[in-house]
């Protein structure tokens, strides 16, 4: 398969990263934050490029699913200090703890409700780094492990707390290592997609929320003491999440006809993936479930090419909403609702 030459795998999207960076009144963003970004990308790069060996003829992981937290000590470099692993006491350090804690929480959820084996369904041991960079404002997947910044406590506090950036980030390697959507145009915004259903449905999930509970919101729980109270996405409504001096405006379309077709962003990963997330809302709204509108998404991602459409993606769905009805899976009258749903946001 093809890969895009520097995909970006952030949970804070570059466009947000380059009004930071051009905004003088936040100085805590700046070139090197960039130039950060840039190298990461690069390795995560790398790394997919080693993983593009289909899934069904990879061989078997060597891990055993355990956790390994790392504390970067403000640096820039990965692994430099292993501060907790699977089954050892608990620390002092917040930052390590929600790591460790959240990470298992991950692991539990695909392999309670979903029976995956950790990230690879192979074992994959899960290892993440806190304390990266210098009030860095980011986490990322780079392909191989999770990396955490700290935040610069006023835009961003620390991303390591946030269950929602653990579960974004690391079902990207889920995407990884199950269709391999290329991270680039459409194909690009369904992978960032599927990283905000799982992340949504497995703070869903730990929280005991309903459909009608949960916020539907990305990133909210990161934001830092000036911008509280807003979000990074909106899967209820896009391009609602934010409206500030600081970030701008959300750029989210939430219907087709108005999708990004420029450059910026990858050719609009974390932008157009508004117009699938309100897909998934309306879906699992009307069925009443979560858990189970991300069981249809979940059974489609294995069957998606890597350089997939939102139509042949709403065609995916729509099939697999079938078979897991024939199933009992999922209860009669849900495969009109899923095609209800893109029709809805002009796909189809």
């Amino acid at each position: 398969m093809t890969q895009a030459t520097h995909p970006i795998c952030y949970f804070v999207p570059p466009y947000v990263e380059t009004t930071l960076a051009d905004n003088d009144a936040v100085p805590t963003v700046d070139q090197a934050h960039l130039e950060i970004s840039g190298d990461v990308r690069q390795r995560r790069a790398d790394a997919i490029t080693r993983a593009e060996t289909p899934a069904e003829v990879a061989p078997p992981a060597t891990g055993t699913s355990r956790r390994e937290v790392y504390d970067s000590g403000n640096t820039s470099t990965q692994r430099v200090k292993l501060v907790r692993s699977e089954g050892s006491p608990e620390t002092k350090d917040a930052e390590v703890i929600n790591a460790y804690d959240s990470a298992g929480v991950v692991r539990t959820f695909f392999k309670q409700v979903l029976n995956r084996d950790s990230i690879d369904n192979r074992s994959l041991d899960l290892v993440l780094n806190v304390h990266f960079g210098n009030k860095f404002n980011n986490a990322f997947w780079d392909g191989d492990e999770m990396t955490f910044g700290d935040g610069d406590g006023v835009i961003f506090s620390g991303f390591a707390r946030s269950l929602d950036v653990v579960a974004h980030e690391l079902a990207h390697g889920v995407t990884q290592f199950s269709s391999g959507l290329i991270y680039q145009n459409e194909s690009g915004a369904l992978n960032e997609h599927f990283s905000d259903v799982f992340g949504t449905t497995i703070t869903q999930w730990a929280n005991h929320e309903t459909p009608e509970d949960a916020d539907w919101l990305i990133g909210d729980e990161i934001m830092g003491p000036e911008l509280y109270g807003e979000a990074l996405r909106s899967m209820r409504n896009p391009g609602t999440a934010y409206d500030n001096p600081t970030l701008g405006k959300d750029p989210q379309p939430a219907h087709y006809a108005n999708r990004y077709t420029g450059t910026q962003d990858n050719g609009g990963v974390h932008i157009n993936s508004g117009i699938p997330n309100r897909v998934f809302y309306l879906v699992a709204t009307e069925l009443g479930d979560t858990q189970v509108a991300a069981q249809i998404w979940y059974h489609a991602l294995h069957f998606l090419k890597p350089n997939s459409t939102f139509a042949q993606a709403a065609t995916q769905v729509a099939d697999s909403t079938r078979i897991l009805v024939k199933a009992g899976a999922v209860h009669k009258g849900a495969t009109q609702i899923v095609r209800g749903a893109w029709k809805a946001v002009g796909v189809s």
